[in-house]
């Protein structure tokens, strides 16, 4: 591996972002892609490093992205005959590029371990902490003294006095842990950050009775719906260290949720301004980069290599019905 990439490895860890690792693991010549040959794929299409051009960029562009969404690597066969091979545990693709050639790749998705942003200083709050610490999640605490004594050491640990949506990173969960020490202010603060995941340690009942308060100081019955309370998997825990294992459960579970099952899009989401959905393999091209284009009825197309370009020149009408392009 380049010192390049690892220098871009070593960033992308140190700001917990998530990307995905590609590397050329077989080839049949010309394929460009050498044994050994990897790149670093972005979730904005970003690639640093090489694994080869035409067909070969595009599939991995599309398959890192999704890799990146579902959290599970994947191995990929491009080859001019691949509705002739057994798949096996590969995932085929038709070589469409007319000078051939195959390569197979390995995609690995790098995720960050989450954050958690914790509200109080209940003695939950503090059990969440140290066991999420051992995890090596990223732990933020929230609350009015902004100081450490009440946690004491916890590795990785931030104590802010307030917390803002600037302070939140890539899989964030907020675990409300105040405990009748301004749960309303802590709640609205929480949600105001917009994040997907707000959970709030309480009974139903006193939940309700604090939702009906923050109803009338504004707060929409749509923000409410999204705090999770009580919080946590239900496993008839008592101790706040039980508490804390069953929060940790449920963000668990959530990670490892299945995006689609979450009703995410299976379709890798690009700027369309930047990118092109290939009308002959539905592969993203691009647009800058894209060697192969031409226009048709006033529209600009992007291919990934010239046997999709030709095979589109002999039936254009044939692709344009049945592809969503984005303009």
């Amino acid at each position: 591996m380049h010192n390049r990439e690892l220098d871009i490895i070593t960033e992308l860890n140190n700001q917990r972002k998530r990307y995905a690792k590609a590397k050329v693991v077989r080839r049949t010549i010309p394929s460009s892609g050498k044994p050994g040959d990897s790149a670093i794929i972005l979730e904005d299409g970003t690639m640093h490093g090489w694994i080869g051009g035409g067909c070969t960029r595009g599939i991995v562009l599309k398959e890192a992205l999704l890799a990146i969404s579902d959290g599970k690597p994947r191995y990929i066969s491009i080859s001019p005959n691949a509705d002739q091979l057994s798949a096996g545990d590969a995932t085929m693709y038709t070589m469409t590029c007319q000078s051939g050639g195959a390569v197979d790749l390995f995609i690995e998705p790098v995720l960050p371990k989450p954050q958690l942003v914790i509200f109080g200083t209940s003695h939950i709050a503090m059990s969440l902490a140290r066991i999420a610490s051992a995890m090596d999640y990223k732990i933020t605490a929230v609350h009015p003294e902004n100081d450490e004594s009440d946690y004491g050491h916890i590795a990785g640990l931030s104590i802010l006095s307030s917390f803002n949506k600037g302070d939140l990173s890539e899989n964030t969960y907020l675990i409300v842990c105040t405990q009748g020490h301004g749960d309303e202010a802590a709640l609205q603060m929480a949600l105001e950050t917009g994040n997907d995941y707000v959970a709030f340690v309480s009974s139903r009942r006193k939940a309700n009775a604090i939702f009906r308060s923050l109803r009338s100081d504004g707060i929409s019955f749509d923000q409410l719906k999204k705090i999770k309370s009580p919080a946590g998997l239900d496993i008839h825990a008592k101790l706040p260290e039980e508490v804390a294992v069953s929060i940790l459960a449920e963000i668990i579970k959530d990670i490892r949720t299945p995006s689609k099952e979450k009703g995410a899009s299976e379709n890798p989401s690009l700027d369309s301004k930047e990118y092109y959905l290939n009308p002959v393999c539905q592969i993203p091209i691009h647009k800058a980069t894209a060697k192969h284009v031409l226009s048709y009825q006033e529209e600009t197309i992007y291919f990934c290599c010239d046997g999709c370009k030709v095979a589109f020149e002999a039936a254009p009408e044939k692709y344009m019905e049945v592809s969503d392009l984005p303009k």
